[in-house]
């Protein structure tokens, strides 16, 4: 079986704690980042970096309307045993998701791309989007060649949001130069990796969000890690 999906309402609740074997204790709060454009519907999630622009990565099947949709991130702020308060807290994304609908999810199901099968995945594998340059991000296919200097010139909207804020977690919502695009971008967790997408949906079937587990939180339900 493919890996299952988490407790990604408990990961979205502000004040839900958890801890490490280590005995570094984190504590979830949500930030807002904005609502992004989709002028297609059509999702992309990769790292932006190293991604955009490239024409390697492809929106997910599912679907959703056009529309303009919240960004949140699920932000863990960790304490280390006797470390002494900070004026710089250590905060990491630990989620971050696209809400489509303001109902809940019932079901969840790995996001996919053209041609990717769960069927394939062994125990606990995932289809998921690597990460090369600690950052994550969705945007609308439409805005895949917004952001040209990203890439070209290592400048731009996009780095501009990250290095004024000291590469904060985020999210940050970036508009493109020519003012047409968006991007929703924000720090992965850990770093680099490859990380799941899921598409939560509701009882009727409909999307409720996607969103991108960075594996920083423990699941309550299982071990410590």
């Amino acid at each position: 079986m493919p890996m299952s999906p988490r407790d990604y309402t408990w990961l979205f609740t502000p004040g839900s704690t958890f801890s490490y074997e280590s005995g570094t204790t984190g504590v979830i709060h949500v930030a807002d980042g904005g609502e992004l454009d989709l002028p297609t519907g059509r999702v992309v999630a990769s790292d932006p970096f190293v991604y955009l622009g490239s024409g390697d990565i492809e929106p997910f099947t599912a679907t959703v309307e056009p529309g303009r949709y919240r960004v949140e991130a699920a932000v863990a702020t960790l304490t280390r045993p006797g470390e002494p308060p900070s004026d710089v807290p250590h905060l990491r994304v630990a989620a971050a998701r696209l809400v489509i609908r303001d109902e809940p999810a019932v079901t969840w199901e790995l996001a996919l791309l053209p041609g990717q099968d769960p069927a394939e995945l062994k125990d606990d594998e995932f289809f998921g989007y690597g990460v090369d340059a600690g950052t994550g991000c969705f945007y609308d296919a439409s805005a895949e060649e917004a952001f040209p200097e990203t890439q070209e010139e290592e400048e731009g909207p996009l780095w501009d949001a990250f290095e004024s804020s000291d590469w904060s977690p985020g999210p940050f919502l970036v508009r493109s130069t020519d003012g047409g695009h968006t991007l929703a971008a924000f720090t992965s967790g850990w770093g680099d990796g490859c990380y799941p997408t899921w598409t939560g949906r509701s009882a009727s079937g409909e999307v409720t969000c996607f969103l991108t587990d960075f594996f920083v939180a423990p699941d309550p339900a299982s071990d410590q890690a």
